[in-house]
């Protein structure tokens, strides 16, 4: 699915906030990369791999080797993405990092993979449109964001087993300081490695900023005019809790209101409606919200809503509006 994305890669405004907060001239660095600061005006901006690259090429040579790593690991709430967001609201590690994978799919040519086996939990990425080799700065910066969210979700001083890395041997020092473990240069593939239960450790987050996008306007537009409360508004109300970058399976709703699958879907029969209808009314209400009070794109959209495929949510979408998500936005506003 990746493969078939044009080559368009999110470049967020928080980026060049992470990087001023870390000192670091960002004038320089898009001038040495080309890229006119006008570009990050945009709603939601974008470049091709190739900028991308360039980008971090040129944060290198303004601010240092170890720039990916400080960029990585800032811990700033205000920078962390839909996708780290969403991540972190899930109920493993495991987990968090499949939603940030499956967000890869929907809005970049970008993927990531988690290969497990032998013990092992192999964390890999790889950009779909590159032509030449991804810049170390961009990796470290990758593999350290990807370190935080798993110490900060977990609430534990996770380490990986190792790290590999395609690169040839430099900086290994600044490296095993800041991952704690063993480094492998002149790898076939850059992977960071954990041990594979580490993916069932549970995640101690709830992100509330990531309900507050969601939720205001959302619950008081499925609340309204509902008293006394029924069981199609409790199971409303948990969708719209729980859809935060999945699909919400019937059993969770189900263990939220003391029931069993079964009965809950034979409750929901006999109110005239099934699970599915539900899902799809709380997926349209907040895509509604989303379209017209965010600048998220379609593909963040999607991912937030739980859908598979870029696809999947535009069809969806113009069954319920007769158009796609960009005209409604384009009338909406």
């Amino acid at each position: 699915m990746g493969n078939l994305l044009p080559d368009a890669v999110p470049l967020p405004t928080t980026l060049l906030g992470r990087f001023e907060r870390l000192g670091v001239d960002i004038d320089d660095v898009l001038s040495r990369a080309a890229i006119p600061r006008s570009r990050f005006t945009a709603p939601s901006p974008q470049g091709s791999t190739a900028e991308l690259f360039a980008f971090w090429r040129a944060a290198e040579e303004v601010s240092g080797a170890d720039v990916g790593l400080r960029v990585g690991s800032d811990p700033l709430p205000q920078h962390q993405s839909v996708a780290t967001l969403a991540a972190l609201h899930s109920p493993t590690l495991g987990e968090g990092l499949a939603k940030l994978a499956r967000y890869k799919r929907l809005v970049c040519p970008e993927e990531i993979t988690i290969e497990r086996g032998k013990g092992e939990a192999r964390v890999r990425f790889e950009w779909l449109r590159a032509v030449t080799a991804p810049p170390p700065t961009l990796i470290d910066c990758i593999f350290a964001s990807v370190l935080d969210l798993a110490r900060r979700g977990t609430g534990a001083a996770v380490r990986p087993r190792r790290l590999e890395l395609t690169r040839r041997r430099a900086h290994e020092r600044v490296l095993r300081a800041h991952f704690g473990c063993e480094i492998r240069f002149d790898a076939p593939a850059d992977a960071l490695v954990f041990e594979e239960d580490v993916l069932a450790a549970p995640l101690v987050t709830q992100n509330a900023q990531l309900m507050a996008l969601l939720l205001p306007g959302l619950e008081s537009a499925l609340e309204k005019a509902q008293s006394p409360r029924t069981l199609l508004d409790d199971v409303r109300s948990i969708l719209a809790r729980k859809i935060c970058g999945e699909r919400p399976a019937v059993e969770k709703v189900a263990k939220g209101l003391g029931l069993s699958p079964r009965t809950l879907q034979r409750r929901l029969g006999d109110e005239g409606t099934t699970y599915q209808k539900l899902l799809d009314e709380v997926r349209h209400l907040s895509a509604r919200r989303l379209l017209a009070h965010t600048d998220l794109g379609a593909g963040e959209v999607a991912f937030l809503l739980g859908f598979e495929e870029l696809n999947s949510f535009t069809r969806a979408f113009q069954a319920w509006e007769g158009t796609t998500p960009a005209r409604w936005r384009a009338s909406a506003r």
